[in-house]
């Protein structure tokens, strides 16, 4: 069965950097699945924020272009999520879903929080 387990959440002051893990155990065709970042702050819906295709294509919410950087490592079943200049209004529940034709695969959430 496919699992999907983030990491790399925690607390950062306005500004900083954190780098948030993907990782998918359960299949050994990782490289095929497109994988998606989203998050959800307190009492909002849930937002995609960046999305990598299986060929490496990338794609940004406008909120996050520049700031931002999606990335994988197929050898490590893993895609990452770059953030850099965090702002205040980044703070939500961060969630990765690995998906192909076929369906998808959520993780639990790692939670970012930017706060001085």
């Amino acid at each position: 069965q496919v699992q999907v387990v983030e990491s790399g959440g925690g607390l950062v002051q306005p500004g900083g950097s954190l780098r948030l893990s993907c990782t998918t155990s359960g299949t050994i065709f990782f490289s095929i699945y497109a994988v998606d970042w989203y998050r959800q702050a307190p009492g909002k819906q849930r937002e995609l924020v960046a999305t990598i295709t299986n060929g490496g294509s990338t794609n940004y919410a406008d909120s996050v272009k520049g700031r931002f950087t999606i990335s994988r490592d197929n050898a490590k079943n893993t895609v990452y999520l770059q953030m850099n200049s965090l702002k205040p209004e980044d703070k939500a529940v961060y969630y990765c879903n690995a998906h192909k034709t076929s369906g998808g695969y959520w993780g639990q959430g790692t939670q970012v929080t930017v706060s001085s």
